[in-house]
């Protein structure tokens, strides 16, 4: 009897890990988060909100209480999943159109919250989405609305490439760029 050998591994059964959300919040010294304002930002890599709620949602269930509800604006967002998966939980995902700024995400836990987090749009510079984390994540300073700050940020009041898209000191950085 001929026996055959392999001399390479098995493939890997584990699951490639998702990015880390790259996310800036407001500092723990602040007055409660959600009682005004903006809470921070959240910077998405793309408008695939099943590839890119999950991880937001697993750096923040530490911090603010295991998050169960999330809420989106459609306008940016082609697909909003009705429920997505984080560290074996469900996290419901819903939208609101007129009740919710188009650049805001509100996220809800079951001890605390609501929080309100700027989304800061994907195709976004690098140093625009810095200057954006920083604006929405600090402690002292005029609030903003999240349009505002994302309208702020565009030259000439133009819209930004997110925008024409459409729907196809500073806080602490608790995730990376």
């Amino acid at each position: 009897m001929m026996s055959a050998t392999n001399d390479r591994p098995p493939p890997s059964a584990m699951p490639a890990r998702a990015p880390t959300a790259r996310l800036a919040l407001k500092s723990v010294s602040c007055p409660h988060p959600g009682d005004v304002g903006l809470d921070g930002a959240w910077w998405p890599r793309c408008r695939d909100l099943t590839r890119e709620l999950p991880p937001l949602a697993d750096v923040l269930d530490p911090l603010w209480g295991r998050i169960t509800r999330i809420a989106v604006n459609p306008r940016y967002w082609p697909v909003i999943p009705r429920r997505v998966f984080v560290n074996g939980h469900v996290v419901r995902v819903g939208w609101f159109t007129s009740e919710l700024d188009p650049h805001t995400i509100l996220l809800l836990s079951g001890t605390a919250g609501p929080w309100d987090l700027l989304v800061i749009p994907p195709e976004t510079a690098g140093p625009s989405a810095a200057r954006l984390m920083a604006a929405a994540s600090a402690a002292t300073g005029p609030r903003s609305t999240a349009s505002a700050l994302v309208a702020a940020e565009q030259p000439d009041g133009t819209p930004s490439s997110y925008e024409a898209a459409g729907a196809a000191a500073a806080g602490r950085l608790v995730a990376g760029m």
